[in-house]
């Protein structure tokens, strides 16, 4: 009997209380979901044109980079090749040439076939994505062309990097 008491109370507790809630107006949340950068074209038409590589902000994106002695295609730059290569479909008259580039650890052999391998899986990337061989040249300069000279490790990782250039528009 005590328990069906106690029982008996909090469901009238319940009822009282829930009977007495304030109604409140539900306001919509807000959308703080960051949004992706847009790649798309500027052209009206969806297509890339040349000016897009000055002031497209994937476009403007040239350079890859890579980890010590690897060649493989780092997932963070998917889109970028993505760009370049939707790029080179629409302007089938565009050029690109792949600098492949190493740090300076390593022979001079080694290094420049580093950088060879390296402008070459980015060639492959893009011709995966849709571009066409007849667009895409690989040169290798292994070390001998580093942005920075210093011996350490936040230096040597700027040196290992293919550099899109293109030669025609």
């Amino acid at each position: 009997m005590n328990t069906t008491r106690v029982l008996l109370v909090s469901l009238l507790s319940v009822a009282v209380l829930a009977g007495c809630s304030k109604k409140v107006k539900e306001q919509p949340v807000a959308d703080t979901t960051p949004t992706a950068p847009s790649t798309a074209p500027s052209t009206g038409s969806g297509l890339y044109g040349p000016e897009d590589l000055d002031t497209d902000a994937c476009l403007r994106q040239r350079v890859v980079y890579f980890d010590l002695d690897q060649d493989a295609l780092k997932p963070e730059f998917q889109n970028i090749i993505g760009c370049h290569s939707k790029y080179l479909r629409d302007r089938p008259s565009a050029r690109i040439t792949l600098q492949g580039h190493a740090d300076e650890r390593g022979s001079r052999a080694y290094n420049q076939g580093l950088g060879e391998r390296r402008g070459n899986a980015v060639n492959s990337a893009l011709q995966a994505a849709g571009g066409s061989a007849g667009q895409l040249e690989v040169v290798s300069y292994g070390e001998e062309r580093p942005v920075c000279t210093e011996s350490n490790e936040a230096c040597w990782s700027q040196n290992r990097r293919v550099e899109i250039i293109y030669t025609a528009r």
